[in-house]
């Protein structure tokens, strides 16, 4: 008979473990005891066990103990891999021969979900010896700084010094100690880079940094662009090229590898370099990297000129379905993506009487009037209206 933990009653039954000949102890109940907690026996049973040590044959009669079990307050076990194993191996039970495994973080101890045995106990706790429960404690307890980025020349592996001229009890420091902490703060942003490669890099992935935020693409488009352009200076790919040029297309590389939709001209607008050049450069890093993009898709760029034109869930909806029809019949090879989305946003918003002039898709969409002229018309007979 199987009992909960949610369970109110008790009940007899007759529970025989093989639990084997004791070792020798004064206390033989506090030995059996122990033997019973190792097998984790069913919750609310009452055990009946008939031993034989030293000769002489005792019955033990256990149901408090069991009681006692049920009481202790306990956490989730949780499903975590032994630490002391490698990857390769695999822990079993050498009584069933299961390999679910469990870690019971309260108690430390490696137990056997099928049969119960625990195969480790007073295992160690690696993580911290303090307790948090909200993001904010976990930060002000932490005694680690910020994880390794590739934003950064120097890998976030550096000394800041505070610009605030306060010691750490949050006194204001002497005139003589604000213009020491201003020569080592000096100092410090002058050792930082220690030749011109280095200033180089970290000119570069500033410039990066600075139009990925004006742009508003994620922390991991930031990442990947740092990662395309340390690559294209370990390759030796900037030499001849400057580096404004190669930091925005890396970042126009990382938008099409993250699938963020940024078109070219978006990109060029940030950026202090022409478009032309920008795309040479993007073209050239693409082809030596060996970086696999594939096209733009148009409706990426759906959502984003919909919300800027105050549209509805249904235009979208439509736009989708003439962006899918139209590239079936092979209208999309060669097109730009951008100018076909805006042609089919326009002609999903007359479809649903959302009317939009050609100039307000055309501002939105950054591209001309007669792009979209041309797109609308094609779209419209893939669609058969007329």
């Amino acid at each position: 008979m199987n009992h909960s933990r949610g369970d109110l009653g008790w009940s007899t039954v007759l529970l025989e473990l093989d639990i084997g000949v004791l070792e020798p102890c004064d206390d033989r109940e506090l030995c059996l005891e122990r033997r019973l907690w190792r097998h984790r026996t069913t919750v609310g049973q009452q055990c009946t066990k008939t031993l034989v040590p030293g000769g002489a044959e005792q019955t033990f009669k256990f149901s408090l103990f069991h009681k006692c079990y049920m009481e202790r307050p306990t956490r989730q076990r949780t499903r975590t891999p032994e630490q002391t194993q490698t990857a390769d191996e695999e822990v079993l039970c050498p009584e069933c021969e299961s390999g679910n495994i469990i870690t019971d973080a309260d108690q430390g101890e490696l137990v056997c979900e099928d049969c119960g045995l625990v195969l480790d106990e007073r295992q160690i706790d690696r993580g911290p010896e303090w307790r948090a429960f909200n993001h904010s404690e976990r930060q002000s307890k932490s005694r680690v700084g910020a994880p390794i980025t590739e934003t950064m020349h120097d890998r976030g592996l550096t000394t800041t010094i505070d610009w605030k001229d306060k010691d750490a009890y949050g006194r204001s420091l002497s005139s003589e100690k604000r213009s020491q902490m201003h020569r080592l703060r000096k100092w410090q942003e002058r050792i930082r880079t220690k030749d011109a490669g280095e200033r180089n890099l970290q000119f570069a992935l500033s410039e990066v940094d600075r139009m990925a935020s004006a742009l508003g693409v994620p922390r991991s488009v930031r990442e990947v662009a740092s990662v395309i352009y340390r690559r294209a200076l370990s390759e030796d790919l900037i030499r001849g090229r400057s580096i404004e040029g190669v930091a925005t297309s890396a970042l126009y590389a990382a938008c099409r590898q993250e699938g963020i939709p940024r078109s070219l001209d978006e990109v060029a607008e940030v950026s202090r370099v022409p478009q032309k050049e920008i795309g040479r450069t993007y073209r050239y890093i693409s082809q030596e990297l060996s970086l696999e993009l594939r096209p733009v898709d148009p409706k990426q760029f759906v959502p984003r000129f919909a919300s800027a034109l105050g549209l509805s869930e249904e235009v979208q909806n439509k736009a989708t379905e003439i962006i899918d029809v139209s590239a079936e019949q092979g209208l999309l090879s060669g097109k730009s993506p951008t100018g076909f989305a805006a042609a089919a946003i326009y002609a999903a918003s007359l479809l649903c009487n959302e009317k939009k002039t050609q100039r307000e898709v055309a501002d939105v969409a950054q591209v001309t009037e007669v792009t979209i002229r041309n797109r609308y018309q094609e779209q419209i007979e893939a669609m058969g209206i007329r």
